[in-house]
């Protein structure tokens, strides 16, 4: 049977130019609205910071909207609330990111708060104090929720020591030594005229957005000594299987395979295998595991896109009683991928489903802002939208279940629940 024909929607007109001091600047003009969302992107995230100051960059997310050096932290929010905008930091394994969303006409003025706050930065001692502590906080709460336990002892089994063993979040011990002077260092380290990239789409011509941020970043210049450059562990498969006894109501069951990163030919083809296999009431696990079987309460697989080699893990959360029924079912789920070819209808709505939430996730200029930033950030440049699309159309049958045998050999193994659940599944050693 011939396949579908797939139609790809056009690609909006990209403007991509680079500054004097290094700055990549992307615009998109789109005035459906008028609103201008910018993303400004800093290609440092948490696999940057050293082991024991694991956390750092998330903390730094936390504090550097909080002062600069002529700006309280009540000042910098009055000044966005003033005029309804949206200003937010965040951090990632691989960027840091402010994000800024307005109407067109504070745009500039906007434009050049978000300057001064990554820029000059005053991390003021009791906002890193209180921050500190609130992610304290926050680490302590995720070792109640069993589905955080799972990933992250499965995280680290598998990154071991490699900087995305850790989460973003970092550990109450790390956290806890943190201090104003690492998030300088960080800040100096990193933050650069020659490492960022900013994008911008909405109501603005892309002349007029790259004379705005040449206004306000024009004349940051990058320092004298070269960027940085990485030279991280090389993470090799050795299946083991890690279990935290809890006194829950369910068990979570997850299994993780070390998957290719972003830059890889099989990256594409893994991303459709990961929504056939685990997107959605209509996908496989969900099908057979949860309507057929009645086995879960929540089932899924994710393979998050990375620098480095990623992860694809597949999880079930089921009754105590079915902790090994699940183990099995979704070994036998994987391993099918292996030894049965989809079939052409098959990959079709499989394809049709990516594809489909993929131009969803570009409806908006803050989406786009994000979406063509990110490629640019993370090295695979703005003609990748249209290639990635284009590659889902390709996939084979055949390619994938190559693609599947090449990574879904023996898995990481990781258990949370009652110990008279998940105990006997222990394998000896």
């Amino acid at each position: 049977m011939p396949q579908t024909a797939t139609f790809l929607p056009q690609q909006p007109l990209i403007h991509r130019t680079v500054l004097d001091n290094g700055i990549v600047v992307l615009a998109i003009e789109n005035s459906a609205a008028d609103i201008i969302a910018t993303r400004l992107f800093i290609r440092a995230g948490s696999q940057w910071e050293p082991k024991e100051k694991a956390g750092l960059s998330h903390l730094l997310s936390t504090v550097i909207t909080k002062g600069t050096d002529q700006l309280s932290a009540i000042d910098i929010a009055e000044r966005i609330e003033s005029v309804g905008a949206n200003l937010s930091a965040d951090t990632a394994t691989d960027y840091f990111l402010l994000s800024l969303k307005t109407v067109s006409t504070d745009w500039p003025e906007m434009l050049q708060l978000a300057g001064q706050i990554l820029l000059h930065p005053s991390f003021p001692e009791e906002e890193v104090e209180l921050e500190q502590h609130l992610t304290i906080q926050d680490i302590r709460s995720q070792k109640e929720q069993p589905f955080t336990i799972a990933f992250d002892q499965l995280r680290q089994a598998m990154y071991r020591d490699h900087p995305y063993a850790l989460s973003i979040l970092g550990t109450e011990a790390t956290v806890s030594q943190l201090n104003r002077s690492d998030l300088e260092l960080f800040h100096q380290t990193h933050f650069r005229p020659d490492n960022m990239v900013i994008s911008v789409v909405g109501r603005v011509t892309p002349e007029e957005a790259v004379a705005q941020v040449e206004r306000v970043f024009g004349g940051w210049q990058p320092p004298e000594a070269p960027l940085l450059t990485q030279q991280l562990p090389l993470v090799t498969s050795q299946p083991c299987q890690v279990m935290t006894p809890q006194e829950t109501q369910q068990s979570i069951v997850m299994l993780g395979y070390l998957a290719s990163p972003l830059h890889h030919d099989d990256y594409t083809t893994l991303k459709l295998i990961n929504t056939y296999l685990g997107n959605g009431l209509s996908s496989r696990l969900f099908v057979e595991l949860r309507e057929k079987r009645g086995l879960a309460y929540d089932v899924s697989a994710f393979y998050p896109t990375r620098k480095s080699a990623s992860t694809f893990v597949v999880y079930m959360g089921t009754a105590p009683d079915n902790t090994e029924t699940a183990l099995v079912g979704l070994e036998k789920e994987v391993e099918r991928l292996c030894s049965t070819q989809l079939s052409i209808e098959e990959l079709q709505a499989a394809k049709n489903k990516l594809l489909g939430q993929y131009a969803l996730g570009k409806q908006t200029n803050a989406q786009l802002a994000q979406v063509y930033g990110w490629y640019e950030t993370l090295g695979l440049g703005i003609e990748f939208d249209t290639q990635f699309q284009q590659d889902v159309i390709s996939v084979t049958p055949e390619m994938a279940q190559t693609v599947a045998s090449r990574y879904f050999t023996e898995p990481y193994v990781s258990l949370v629940g009652p110990a008279e659940a998940i105990n006997p599944l222990a394998t000896p050693i």
